[in-house]
């Protein structure tokens, strides 16, 4: 690992990597501990991009050596291979963390970087009195991930209330997407392949903050009630099928409990996998085939993976 650390290191990209201000640079970095299940091998380059100058400047690079590139967020929606992920994963910091509140009448505009954690914005506003993230209220990620994925909970999405993306391109070039330009279905915005979310403008409502606050409440004890706690896990692991719930049918099909090493089904909800210490991603992986196939055999449903698999993985 060391020898291919310092190969990395002197190769022309390690260079050029070492010479970009408004970045940090890190070689075969594990990514366990960045992914909220806490499970992950290393990255060949982690590269933590602080500056719009800098990721402007490292995707056109990263290009140019034909490098392949995934982006992680808070980690909550991927399981990342023991066997690591070849190529850069980027990782907004820095000023893609901050926030902005404008106030226009009875509605609110926040624009909000990409990297910045969605129930801290869903606490912010409801402090402020600002109505209509509470449906968020417990998603684990970060602001860009939840618009990239359409995020939602309790009958609403993210779509409800953007108003504004800002992104760039694989090329390095800045984009703007309006509302009325983006197409959002079930668990996806349909952005261009390889677009970069920095920023996202939310259109919210003036309200008072105790009634906000309240209704905050009431859905964080409804989600304590029904998900598990205590151990990492990814949140939701499937998709729910068209006038169903994946983790009613996981359940239905006997499978809450079921272990594979230190993986586990949890006993909670179906649709979760929990890691009771030293779980491996392999393990988590044939957890979720073992759904799919009794799900698929016993009611003829096929459950879609909501989680994205990172790195290298063995072919099924």
């Amino acid at each position: 690992m060391l020898a291919m650390s310092k190969e990395q290191e002197e190769s022309p990209l390690g260079r050029e990597l070492r010479s970009l201000a408004g970045l940090r640079l890190k070689l075969a970095e594990p990514l366990a501990r960045y992914t909220s299940m806490k499970i992950g091998g290393p990255a060949d380059y982690f590269v933590d991009v602080e500056k719009q100058a800098a990721l402007a400047a490292v995707l056109p690079l990263l290009r140019r050596h034909a490098t392949p590139v995934c982006l992680l967020g808070n980690g909550s929606n991927v399981l990342v291979s023991d066997r690591g992920v070849r190529g850069a994963v980027l990782h907004l910091s820095g000023e893609f963390k901050k926030v902005v509140w404008h106030e226009s009448g009875e509605f609110v505009r926040v624009t909000v970087g990409a990297a910045y954690a969605v129930t801290q914005l869903v606490r912010e506003a409801a402090r402020k009195g600002y109505a209509g993230l509470e449906f968020a209220e417990g998603i684990p990620g970060t602001v860009g991930g939840a618009l990239v994925m359409n995020a939602g909970a309790y009958g609403a999405e993210f779509e409800k209330v953007v108003e504004q993306v800002e992104a760039v391109n694989p090329a390095g070039e800045a984009m703007v997407f309006f509302r009325d330009e983006m197409t959002f279905t079930y668990r996806d915005s349909h952005l261009p392949p390889g677009t970069v979310v920095t920023r996202v403008a939310m259109r919210l409502e003036k309200a008072e903050a105790a009634e906000v606050s309240s209704k905050l409440r009431e859905l964080v004890g409804k989600r304590k009630s029904s998900q598990p706690s205590g151990f990492p896990n990814s949140g939701s692991m499937f998709r729910n099928p068209p006038g169903d719930f994946a983790g009613r049918l996981i359940e239905a099909a006997g499978l809450k409990g079921k272990r594979i090493g230190q993986a586990q089904i949890a006993e909670r909800h179906g649709n979760f996998i929990v890691n009771l210490g030293s779980a491996k991603a392999d393990h988590v992986r044939q957890l979720m085939d073992a759904a799919r196939s009794e799900v698929q055999r016993q009611f003829g449903v096929d459950l879609i993976p909501e989680v994205k698999l990172l790195g290298e993985w063995d072919e099924n």
